[in-house]
C-alpha cells in the first residue's frame, strides 16, 4: 500500500518537479542607516525561468537565506505568491541599490499584486518578518556584485 500512495504522488509531483529550475548561489548585504550589517546567503534568479519560478514550493528557508531577482533593466515590479508556502517579505531594490520599498509578511499562495513603489533593479525575498527583526527599512543599502 506504502509504494502505492509513494508511486501515486511521485506521478502526480513529477512533471512539477521535473519542471523545477536550479539557481547559482552568493551572498550580498544590507548596511541599515543605523550602521548596522546584515549578510544573506541568496539563490540569484536572473534568467525568466528563475524570475518565473522563484520560492515557488519551498516548504522552509534558513534564517540568513533568500533569494535575490535581478533585472536586466529598472522597470516597475510586481509580484504574488502563487506556490509560495513560506511567507515572505519583498525588498524592493532601486536602480542606486537602495530600497524603495518592502512587502512585509505576505501571504501564501496569495494571487494579490505585490508591487515595487518605482523602478526596481532587484529584488529580494526573505522569511516572513526578517526586515522588521532586523530594523531594515526604505532607504538601507543593498550591497551585491549586481547592484551599483
Amino acid at each position: 500500500m506504502r509504494r502505492v500512495l509513494a508511486l501515486a504522488l511521485f506521478l502526480l509531483a513529477g512533471p512539477a518537479l521535473a519542471q523545477l529550475v536550479t539557481f547559482p548561489k552568493d551572498t550580498l548585504t544590507i548596511e541599515s542607516a543605523s550602521g548596522a550589517k546584515h549578510a544573506f546567503n541568496v539563490e540569484l534568479a536572473t534568467s525568466s525561468q528563475q524570475i518565473s519560478q522563484g520560492l515557488m514550493y519551498r516548504r522552509q528557508m534558513a534564517p540568513d537565506a533568500g533569494m535575490l531577482f535581478i533585472f536586466e533593466r529598472p522597470d516597475p515590479a510586481v509580484f504574488w505568491m502563487k506556490n509560495t508556502f513560506i511567507p515572505l517579505d519583498m525588498i524592493f531594490i532601486g536602480v542606486d541599490g537602495r530600497i524603495l520599498n518592502i512587502a512585509e509578511r505576505t501571504i501564501p499562495q496569495s494571487e494579490t499584486p505585490v508591487p515595487a513603489s518605482g523602478p526596481t533593479r532587484a529584488v529580494l525575498e526573505v522569511n516572513g518578518g526578517t526586515s522588521a527583526r532586523l530594523g531594515i527599512k526604505p532607504g538601507d543599502r543593498v550591497r551585491h556584485s549586481s547592484l551599483p
